[in-house]
């Protein structure tokens, strides 16, 4: 069996997998009202809010599609940062319902900072919302300046509106805190439940801004999932299988506790930049403290193949690791560092690393070292 290091999915622990052979209840009865409930009050302390977090039977776009398509409509500005391939695709959805894109101009590689977000601000009138990637999953990139950003968009009137599908319950990111209005993430990556949840909290502005919009999906329709909230039920059938999954995994990170599971991410994360460090690699994002935590982005090195590379490590040491997206396809490689990432996992993917480099021609100045030095910052 291959060892998973793809930017997400990732592997569910077997507690997980076993929650879901549990018997198909009866979605409008009151097991599932229980069952609903004791998530709801799992994902408040895994969001770090108050606020009620909308489970949607969908993947981590279909969140993203609920966050935009409940509040923008036709002719609202919406301000994106061009970070990577992910923010491209917030665009598409705003597009899609009406709204118009003003672009913050970002190199891929580089993290959009407040000064930048100020300046967009004073070019723009009645911005309805600024959507944000906090871990861009494409390039590697972790927004650091989140709570600067969001106060800067409270101060003009608008909306923040958060992706973080490859960040929560990975890197720290206190929503009510921060003042996020809407923040996504999915079931598939630092939760480690299997994919096919979308979750999304929302502030009471972000409610009252979506109340007054008069045209929604009727599938994403928040006012429907609040009020079925309030019986314990979902608008639509929702996948009771990975329900119980999500339970499962959140009762893990209740069990390891918030702070320590952050704590091992950044960990774990340090040990593969040291290692890449000592392999003689580059890191894709040009500015070490922008780096993420979670997707550790790596430059092929000239005179190896990006999928060569991925291709041995899978076939030969059982290891699978991500491509890149768009632009960056054949030029960069994404390890996967979330979930029940442990040290097993990151040295397993080192050694793998190493030897497929070694194989493909690449020369390793100190062979081990790269080893050595991930053990030490474990």
């Amino acid at each position: 069996m291959r060892l998973l290091m793809i930017p997400g999915p990732a592997s569910p622990d077997h507690r997980v997998l076993l929650a879901m052979s549990r018997r198909v209840i009866n979605h409008r009865g009151p097991e599932f009202k229980r069952l609903l409930e004791e998530i709801q009050e799992k994902l408040k302390y895994v969001f770090q809010t108050k606020n009620p977090v909308v489970i949607l039977t969908s993947s981590g776009t279909g969140g993203m599609e609920f966050a935009v398509g409940n509040v923008v409509g036709d002719g609202d500005v919406v301000l994106i940062p061009s970070m990577g391939f992910f923010c491209d695709r917030f665009a598409r959805i705003v597009e899609s319902y009406g709204g118009r894109v003003s672009w913050i101009p970002v190199e891929w590689g580089f993290p959009v900072k407040p000064d930048m977000v100020e300046e967009a601000f004073k070019k723009e009138s009645n911005v309805k919302a600024i959507l944000l990637v906090h871990n861009e999953t494409s390039t590697g990139v972790l927004v650091r300046d989140l709570p600067e950003i969001s106060r800067i968009a409270h101060e003009h009137g608008a909306l923040v509106i958060v992706d973080a599908i490859s960040s929560l319950g990975g890197i720290d990111l206190p929503v009510d805190r921060w003042g996020i209005d809407a923040c996504v993430t999915g079931s598939q990556k630092c939760i480690a439940a299997p994919p096919g949840l979308a979750l999304v909290s929302v502030s009471e502005r972000f409610v009252e801004e979506a109340k007054r919009k008069k045209t929604r999906s009727l599938y994403f329709d928040l006012e429907a999932y609040l009020d079925y909230m309030e019986k314990g039920q979902t608008p639509y059938t929702p996948s009771v299988p990975l329900f119980y999954a999500l339970d499962e995994a959140l009762k893990m990170i209740v069990e390891e506790g918030l702070e320590a599971r952050i704590r091992r991410h950044r960990k774990c994360s340090e040990a593969f930049y040291k290692a890449v460090e000592a392999l003689g690699l580059e890191v894709y994002p040009r500015e070490p403290e922008y780096r993420s935590v979670t997707v550790i982005a790596i430059k092929v090195p000239k005179g190896v193949e990006a999928e060569e590379l991925r291709k041995v490590m899978s076939e030969k040491y059982g290891v699978v690791i991500g491509g890149g997206h768009g632009r960056l396809k054949g030029l960069i490689v994404r390890i996967g560092c979330m979930g029940n990432v442990s040290a097993y996992e990151v040295l397993a993917t080192v050694n793998a690393l190493e030897s497929s480099l070694a194989e493909l021609g690449y020369r390793i100045e100190e062979p081990g070292r790269a080893l050595a030095e991930a053990g030490k910052a474990l």
